[in-house]
């Protein structure tokens, strides 16, 4: 591996404007064809093997012409203080309102409160539903429009007018400030880290041209393979991330180099050798990451998964190509303005920041041990209080319409009416299918937890209806989810009783359904993403208690940062901090996202400084002593990675939609406890602890893994011990 590499860093370098223009010609080609491209849509969630999903189809199926999830708006007419909504003036101004409403081209209905009985029992609230034939993708701004203006219309007769549901929706993703100051604050670590603007320039640019040529392909062939604007929120964040610190590893081994008196060729080859090496294996662990998220069997999560793999795949390629090719454009660039202005490139410092570190932690292995372990496990404590849903309305600012609409809704009808159980009834084959639906409507209606039932609409054919059963608390309410469970067990004896069956769906039911099935999902996604990256890591350090340690630390800082999500999210702790107005229950994907992408990062600064701890042990350091040498090599580049994924993470916290800020915050706070942590405290007082017996493999497996070479050894044998004064004189001569 690192013989390759090496052979390729050195044709990078020699071959440099083929490889920059290789590189711009296919990021052109790629860029025409986004742009040709039909454009992506927001994919339509869906979740085969569940009952939510199972009715949704069938609602299809049976009422032709009308899309099961197409987009609804509950429009709600509160009267002002004292009078009822019953009252004529005001009456009129309502069923005046729900004419305009049901005259869209995109509507199917309207139906009118009074018709409906949709008024409160105080007689102060009313509601109508909108119905529309299409997704909420795919409302076109003439029907939003139409729908706001009739709003406007209707709040100046006097009514409070607010309106909530899937049609109101704004369609939000990656881009926009969030990721400017990320990549701000990142260009502020780089240049402290290595004291040049062109070094520092160095890993943003490749790393941009990697996000661009990546997002760019998933804009080019969404329409051929069904990706969504979504798709790429995912690929944006992670590729920024790791394309700066893949590039960043490997600059910083070229700065070695040159410190160690090679020439700059020799420099960018062995670095490409080395860190190159290293960069390959951290990128294999988060691809493995990535695309395991198939597993859980959720489509919109694998195309997540597939695409931000494929991002960073070409982050790894930069790496190895683009950048060294733009080392030997300008080799001294990103050396340090002492160095250039003297002529003299001085040799690594004995002593540094990571190397006292080190000591400090070698002196005390087990408090440091014990206190990182303990401190993780008090902020994962209320993890053991995590409760899975999917925000609504009700995690929404209080300015927005939807969350008034989903307040006066809450105290006009009561707090379930916002998470009404669709109910499909499957009457094909049935004598009486009116008899049957009336039956199982009245059953569900009895159920204690169950306000009300609405009337049954049944399809053409009449062998199929679909009513709403309201729940007497919230959707997100614990007691809501035993509800669906309580009316699913009672499909047995109903269907024996009437001879038709019945589905429970709606979005309450759908996210009580992606819950279970995500966390069904959670535990062969770790055994199968753990024992891939376990076994790759095998290969890698070529021990058997280094890749447990690693894989054990993972679930350390995972655990706490999932802690820290429910306590802000959830339990309110500093959410208004993060602009967090209504905290709820944690998203139903996020404990796979964080798993998941967690993973392969945490293995990114395993690799990155394990590998040099393992070199030096590899080139005859005793074992304490190599855990000084990788700090001292590895320790303030891996610190400089870290900050600069917390900060393109934590970018994405200023987003306005609920679901990504959790995931930048979630994935921000799991980065700080993994490198600081787990790879900085934990993994030094480890490997101390341990000592030779950390790099302890038996034979029988030693002789069966591949020998793969990362740490480079063939190549330090084979360098050039003479470059040094022909180096120096080079630099001279071409000092600025």
């Amino acid at each position: 591996m690192a013989t390759f590499l090496h052979r390729l860093g050195r044709l990078a370098f020699r071959k440099r404007w083929y490889v920059i223009l290789m590189w711009l010609a296919v990021l052109g080609a790629v860029g025409v064809g986004a742009l040709k491209a039909p454009g992506a849509s927001d994919e339509e969630f869906s979740m085969p093997g569940i009952e939510s999903q199972k009715a949704f189809d069938l609602m299809e199926q049976r009422f032709p012409g009308v899309t099961a999830d197409g987009a609804t708006a509950r429009v709600v007419f509160v009267a002002p203080n004292g009078e009822k909504v019953t009252a004529a003036e005001n009456k009129k101004a309502v069923e005046e309102a729900v004419a305009d409403l049901a005259d869209g081209s995109q509507v199917a209905s309207a139906v009118d409160p009074f018709k409906a009985g949709a008024v409160s029992k105080d007689g102060t609230t009313a509601y109508a539903t909108v119905t529309y034939k299409v997704t909420a993708n795919d409302l076109t701004d003439a029907s939003k429009s139409h729908l706001e203006d009739t709003l406007h219309a209707a709040q100046d007769s006097g009514l409070t007018v607010e309106a909530g549901g899937t049609a109101m929706a704004e369609q939000g993703g990656a881009g926009g400030m969030a990721e400017v100051i990320g990549v701000a604050i990142a260009s502020v670590v780089l240049l402290i880290t290595f004291g040049s603007l062109a070094a520092a320039g160095l890993p943003l640019l490749t790393a941009l041209v990697g996000v661009g040529f990546s997002m760019a392909t998933i804009l080019a062939l969404s329409d051929a393979l069904g990706l969504s604007t979504t798709t790429g929120t995912l690929a944006m964040m992670l590729g920024l991330a790791v394309g700066i610190d893949y590039a960043l590893f490997v600059v910083s081994r070229y700065r070695e180099e040159r410190a160690n008196g090679r020439t700059p060729e020799e420099a960018t080859a062995l670095a490409t050798g080395t860190a190159g090496s290293a960069v390959v294996f951290a990128g294999l662990t988060v691809v493995i990451a990535l695309a395991g998220l198939s597993v859980v069997g959720i489509p919109m999560l694998t195309k997540m998964g597939l695409a931000a793999a494929g991002a960073v795949v070409v982050a790894v390629l930069i790496a190895l190509t683009l950048v060294p090719a733009v080392l030997g454009c300008w080799p001294n660039a990103v050396l340090s303005r002492k160095a250039r202005k003297s002529g003299r490139i001085e040799e690594s410092a004995k002593d540094n920041g990571g190397t006292r570190w080190s000591r400090f932690v070698l002196r005390r292995p087990l408090p440091v041990l014990i206190l990182g372990v303990v401190g993780l496990g008090a902020l994962a404590i209320p993890m053991t209080d995590l409760q899975l849903g999917m925000p609504g309305d009700e995690a929404k600012s209080t300015s927005t319409t939807e969350r008034r609409a989903y307040d006066a809704l809450a105290e006009g009808f009561g707090p379930g009416f916002n998470g009404p159980l669709t109910i499909v009834v499957d009457a094909k084959g049935v004598d009486d299918a009116k008899g049957a639906a009336d039956t199982i409507a009245k059953e569900i209606g009895a159920t204690e937890g169950v306000v009300s039932v609405s009337p049954a609409r049944f399809n053409e054919a009449g062998d199929t209806a679909v009513f709403s059963a309201v729940p007497t608390t919230a959707p997100t309410d614990e007691r809501t989810k035993d509800l669906v469970t309580v009316i699913r067990d009672e499909r047995p004896g109903l269907e024996s009783e009437t001879g038709a069956t019945f589905e429970v769906t709606g979005t309450t039911a759908l996210n009580i359904d992606i819950s279970d099935k995500v966390q069904s999902a959670l535990v062969p996604y770790l055994l199968v993403v753990v024992g891939l990256a376990v076994i790759l890591l095998l290969v890698v350090f070529r021990s058997l208690l280094v890749p447990l340690k690693a894989a054990l630390g993972f679930l350390l800082s995972v655990l706490a940062s999932l802690g820290v999500v429910v306590l802000v999210f959830q339990q309110g702790h500093g959410a208004e901090l993060l602009g967090v107005e209504q905290t709820g229950p944690i998203m139903s994907l996020m404990p796979i996202f964080l798993v998941g992408i967690v993973f392969g990062l945490a293995m990114d600064y395993e690799v990155f400084l394990v590998s040099r701890m393992r070199e030096a042990y590899v080139h005859g350091d005793p074992a304490h002593e190599a855990i000084t040498s990788g700090f001292r090599h590895s320790a303030r580049v891996v610190v400089a990675a870290a900050l600069i994924m917390i900060a393109v993470f934590a970018g994405f916290i200023g987003e306005s939609d609920s679901m990504i800020k959790m995931i930048g915050f979630g994935l921000a706070s799991a980065v700080l406890f993994d490198a600081f942590v787990v790879r900085m405290a934990i993994v030094p007082a480890v490997l101390a602890l341990l000592g030779d017996k950390a790099w302890w493999l038996p034979k029988w497996l030693d002789r069966m893994l591949p020998h793969v070479d990362v740490e480079g050894e063939a190549l330090t044998r084979g360098a050039d011990p003479e470059a040094a004064p022909a180096e120096t004189a080079e630099l001279a001569a071409t000092r600025t």
